[in-house]
């Protein structure tokens, strides 16, 4: 099966470079390109149908992660807004603890480091491939944890953990589970109830191939109810539509978040991005996308000159491949690859290629050719 009529790149690009930003769909493109014409030619006039364009956005996060409801789901503009929502949500005493590892990406580090002023300690595993890097994890947490918070897939390795183990140390010891989920959702299955995550975080712009601006954010009934509300407005509260009501209050569900207008245009564009993901079905994205990462592993691992830092076992990876060549510096090579129209990233001192379901094997061919010159 091929999807390249919805990846119609240039002929001379060679996109490996999903774990940043994601090409769109076709249909994303004509899902927004429509959307503005309507907006030309009658305004709001079928506002109701946008809203239901925005539930359907919602009830496709919610199969995409299997969260028990839609309810469960909230909008925000990307993954450090709904962090920062639980962090300033969470009520912390004075010798609390947070656990993050020593692989997270800014977003998952300095919002916690922000927390110092509360009293707040933050915990930092250090871990690797070459050791158990939940058991490392596990050892960080103590009495006074109140939250791990950490990616599901490390942005520079790749490395991918095991979320539902995670999950189940969590729940023995009553501390709240948080997983930045930016760099797995979209490239393989995930489970919120079977990692017993109590918030899930993603920007939807790298795997899910929508737009920048639009992320998700689930909470568990039983989570949310322990966020204090900092951002109030029309949007987020019971009884939304009727402007003469004095009393209100705001919503039980995952809206409760979402203070103001919502960001519609980026709905439609991340909306007909995953309905690709929901028609292929994520078991055969993973599948696919598997299929591309060995065939750079082996492509790698056949020529002397190059290292791979990234996970080689299939149950550590994701959709990242992190390397470094013996005879040039990794931003040597990672500006040649660039200014040769392979369009990667340099990421924990090494090269990072990062391509996704689609990805023409005959693409992978030429940026491992190129290597060897």
């Amino acid at each position: 099966m091929t999807w390249q009529h919805e990846f119609p790149q240039h002929e001379d690009l060679i996109y490996l470079n999903h774990a940043a930003v994601g090409p769109w769909p076709q249909r994303a493109a004509t899902a927004v390109s429509a959307f503005a014409q309507e907006n030309i030619v009658q305004g709001a006039a079928t506002y109701p149908q946008w809203l239901k364009v925005e539930q359907q956005l919602r009830q496709r996060l919610q199969h995409l992660i299997n969260a028990p409801s839609s309810d469960d789901i909230a909008l925000q503009k990307n993954t450090s807004e709904a962090l920062s929502v639980i962090a300033y949500g969470l009520s912390w005493q004075a010798g609390d603890n947070v656990v993050i590892s020593n692989q997270e990406f800014p977003s998952n580090r300095f919002v916690w480091e922000s927390l110092a002023k509360f009293g707040v300690t933050l915990k930092v595993a250090e871990i690797d491939q070459t050791c158990d890097p939940e058991q490392a994890i596990i050892d960080c947490m103590d009495s006074r944890t109140r939250l791990l918070s950490i990616s599901s897939v490390q942005y520079a390795s790749g490395l991918k953990l095991d979320c539902q183990r995670l999950g189940e140390a969590c729940k023995q010891r009553h501390v709240l589970f948080c997983i930045d989920a930016i760099q797995s959702i979209g490239a393989h299955c995930f489970d919120v109830q079977a990692y017993q995550a109590d918030f899930v975080v993603a920007d939807g712009h790298k795997w899910m191939l929508g737009p920048e601006g639009l992320a998700l954010f689930y909470s568990t009934p039983q989570a949310r109810k322990q966020l204090q509300l900092n951002e109030y407005g029309w949007h987020m509260v019971k009884h939304r539509g009727n402007y003469d009501r004095l009393e209100w209050e705001a919503l039980d569900n995952a809206q409760r978040f979402e203070c103001g207008s919502p960001n519609m245009l980026g709905a439609y564009a991340l909306n007909a991005s995953l309905s690709l993901l929901e028609e292929i079905g994520m078991t055969e994205v993973e599948r696919q996308l598997q299929l591309r990462l060995q065939y750079l592993l082996d492509g790698l691992a056949s020529r002397p000159d190059i290292t791979v830092i990234s996970p080689i076992e299939s149950q550590r990876r994701a959709g990242i491949i992190t390397f470094t060549h013996n005879l040039m510096s990794a931003p040597k090579l990672y500006q040649s690859l660039m200014d040769n129209n392979i369009i990667c990233a340099h990421r924990g001192g090494g090269v990072r290629f990062s391509p996704h379901f689609y990805t023409p094997f005959e693409k992978l061919d030429q940026a491992l050719n190129f290597l060897d010159r």
